[in-house]
């Protein structure tokens, strides 16, 4: 975590309000192969696609949250112009349930730091993406990020978007989610990427307090 005089010279360089993204990422055993490559494949596709748009540029942050056997930061907030897509492995089991309370945990340490240096902020997201459902984990933990994930929802902290890949458990998914959780079509993570590329673009142009139609996710079924 950055220092206070370090969040003080960032911020004083770029005062723009943020748009917080954490990337919440399965890499369990189950995704290796193909799709761990298309998931890849997408996270540079997002990079690319929001690097291309000045603003979202300087605007959108985003954090990546590993999850297996342990749940992992491989990135903490970044810009999108200081944003590398780590190089991802899988192996191991689901620790689902940590992984979105670290998400959360990390989410309001940043808020935190908006605020002690000013800085406006839009309604954050948490983006999971998963091919399989809580495992390996103790049913209290899951059911403490699911119930921390309907309050921040309730009280409009957070926007909570669960995707599942081929072989994900969807109705162990709506009991997490608050909104439907989307059903991947196929390796279509680099359509994803770049649906959510151009959602963060649309939030980032937007006054902060302001509803935004997003586009279809023609990627996706409900």
């Amino acid at each position: 975590m950055s220092t206070a005089l370090e969040d003080l010279v960032e911020f004083a360089d770029n005062p723009d309000p943020r748009c917080p993204c954490v990337l919440l990422l399965d890499i369990s055993g189950s995704m290796r192969g193909a799709p761990l490559d298309a998931l890849q494949a997408g996270l540079n596709a997002f990079q690319q696609e929001l690097s291309k748009d000045a603003l979202a540029a300087r605007r959108v942050e985003v954090a990546i949250v590993t999850f297996n056997n342990e749940v992992k930061v491989e990135q903490d907030f970044v810009t999108v112009d200081q944003f590398t897509p780590p190089q991802l492995q899988a192996q191991g089991l689901t620790h689902m349930g940590g992984a979105i309370n670290r998400a959360l945990d990390l989410l309001n340490a940043r808020k935190a730091q908006y605020r002690a240096n000013g800085v406006m902020y839009y309604r954050p997201w948490i983006f999971l993406i998963t091919d399989g459902a809580p495992q390996g984990e103790a049913d209290t933990v899951v059911e403490e990020a699911a119930r921390r994930i309907a309050e921040d929802e309730t009280a409009r902290r957070v926007a909570f978007f669960a995707v599942g890949v081929e072989g994900a458990d969807m109705d162990r998914l709506s009991k997490i989610s608050v909104r439907a959780p989307v059903r991947l079509i196929g390796l279509n993570f680099v359509e994803m990427f770049v649906w959510l590329s151009a959602s963060m673009q649309r939030v980032s142009q937007s006054r902060v307090d302001d509803q935004v139609a997003l586009p279809p996710p023609g990627w996706g079924a409900v």
